[in-house]
């Protein structure tokens, strides 16, 4: 684990979860048994398996001492009122230019809440949001991204991020009945890998706040369930676009005008 940290917390990462998502999908293919609700309770591993998985490796390679600097980018608040307005309102910006380019590109849209019933399932993803996306970024942005970024540029930090991130989400596609499971996966997959790129720009201008890196994400899955006529393959295309525009504009060394953290 000493020599390879960043292997073991994705070995740890991925584990964790997928311990808690496998009896969801075996129970949605006819396993029976594992149908039984009391099972839901193993839905808790994904939404704190990054971080456990970063608390660990953190722990055992460099001490009980460093532990504590994993949550310190929650906290993180002191990093101006335009990367608020950013987090919050950049994925209404992003998901309303998705709509608008949908009809031009077509492809499988997005489910959303029906107007009735818009204030439960706003509170609802909103309540989920805030109790699994801050335990994810401390492990993905907290954790990985960082290590990597020692060694690579920002931009390959980020690829390796994007792309393991995109996996780790792979059960959720063979469970019957999830939202996910209607997407076509190659197009949310390069979305995610390209949308990446969006979290690290947030995180290396902030000097690490994952403050803001969570309340984008938060918002982008809230917002997400209620904005209709939005397509997997339209925000892809969106979010390579953003991505596109960022390396060119800051550059694949830090994608920020900051160092990379």
């Amino acid at each position: 684990m000493h020599k390879r940290p960043v292997v073991w917390f994705y070995i740890l990462a991925f584990g964790i979860a997928w311990l808690g998502w496998l009896p969801m999908v075996l129970g949605s293919r006819g396993w029976t048994f594992l149908a039984n609700p009391a099972f839901q309770f193993l839905l808790i591993l994904p939404a704190l398996g990054p971080m456990l998985a970063a608390v660990i490796v953190t722990r055992v390679v460099y001490g009980k001492s460093k532990v504590q600097d994993l949550f310190r980018g929650l906290i993180q608040w002191r990093i101006g009122l335009v990367w608020y307005a950013v987090a919050v309102l950049g994925p209404i910006a992003l998901l309303w230019l998705g709509r608008s380019i949908t009809p031009i590109f077509g492809g499988t849209v997005i489910q959303s809440a029906v107007h009735d019933d818009l204030f439960p399932i706003v509170i609802s993803v909103l309540v989920m949001s805030l109790f699994s996306n801050p335990w994810e970024e401390i492990g993905w942005r907290g954790f990985a991204l960082p290590h990597l970024q020692k060694q690579y540029t920002a931009l390959i930090a980020t690829i390796v991020v994007g792309v393991l991130w995109g996996i780790w989400h792979l059960p959720l596609f063979f469970w019957v009945g999830n939202p996910m499971s209607e997407y076509p996966f190659l197009p949310w997959f390069i979305g995610t890998v390209a949308g990446a790129t969006i979290y690290t720009w947030l995180y290396n201008s902030t000097q690490g706040s994952l403050l803001v890196v969570t309340l984008f994400h938060v918002a982008l899955n809230t917002f997400g369930a209620v904005v209709s006529g939005v397509s997997v393959e339209a925000l892809a295309i969106l979010y390579c676009l953003v991505a596109l525009a960022l390396v060119i504009v800051f550059g694949n060394a830090n994608l920020s005008r900051q160092d990379r953290v």
